[in-house]
């Protein structure tokens, strides 16, 4: 299946830079100058992935990014940052990102990027062993759906991952670089920042008190656990 990025920037030299990287790598890309116009595609388009700029004319990335979260809740967002702005990473991340990259950037690792977010996009499994039950929490693995006593709960395809590899593995202590190259994958770069963020968004959704967390274990100075069935 043709993945549809959609490829938010004001720049467009760096806009037809991307495209032309990502027509090359099989992708089909559309373009928007600014997050007004990127949102009316998104509205019209079945897009899987989005590769969007913080500094937009008009509304800014944070709020294009906000608004594609609370819409599609399993859409793809990558960042473009400014260099050295680790505050633009950080609040890309709490506004739902996925991924960010800071400019400059290197194509072929953007195309790498794309590539570990389209595969927590693919669904997994067949239909008959794709439940994984920790109650009160189902996932339905080749649905991509989870699940809190019978309610839905939408995450992203970063959250999603993490809870899949947390519940099949309860009990097991994860450092931040082996939930990095498992969730990521093994040729990102970047730093331990983006699992804390993506954790904290995980259990203010699934916990009943996200400061007190009971089933996402902090171990301290290493890293994270699903709490082992008692």
């Amino acid at each position: 299946m043709t993945r549809k990025v959609l490829v938010v920037e004001d720049e467009e030299s760096i806009r037809k830079f991307i495209k032309i990287n990502l027509d090359r790598s099989g992708y089909t890309v559309l373009e928007a100058p600014t997050g007004e116009e990127g949102l009316e595609i998104a509205k019209s388009e079945a897009i899987d992935i989005v590769v969007l700029d913080v500094m937009l004319p008009g509304i800014d990335g944070f709020e294009v990014c906000r608004s594609l979260r609370s819409s599609y809740p399993h859409l793809g967002i990558i960042m473009l940052t400014a260099k050295s702005q680790d505050i633009d990473k950080i609040m890309g991340l709490e506004y739902g990102t996925d991924d960010y990259m800071t400019k400059p950037f290197n194509p072929t690792e953007l195309v790498l990027r794309i590539k570990s977010l389209e595969r927590r996009l693919e669904s997994e499994g067949s239909p008959d062993t794709s439940m994984l039950e920790f109650p009160p929490f189902k996932i339905d693995v080749y649905s991509r759906l989870f699940y809190r006593a019978g309610k839905e709960i939408e995450l992203t395809p970063t959250e999603f991952s993490i809870a899949k590899l947390f519940m099949e593995n309860p009990g097991r202590a994860f450092k931040r670089d082996e939930i990095l190259n498992h969730v990521w994958g093994v040729d990102f770069v970047g730093d331990s920042k983006i699992v804390d963020v993506n954790i904290r968004r995980l259990r203010s959704k699934i916990e009943e008190d996200s400061s007190q967390p009971y089933y996402i274990e902090t171990v301290w100075g290493l890293g994270y656990r699903w709490r082992a069935k008692s």
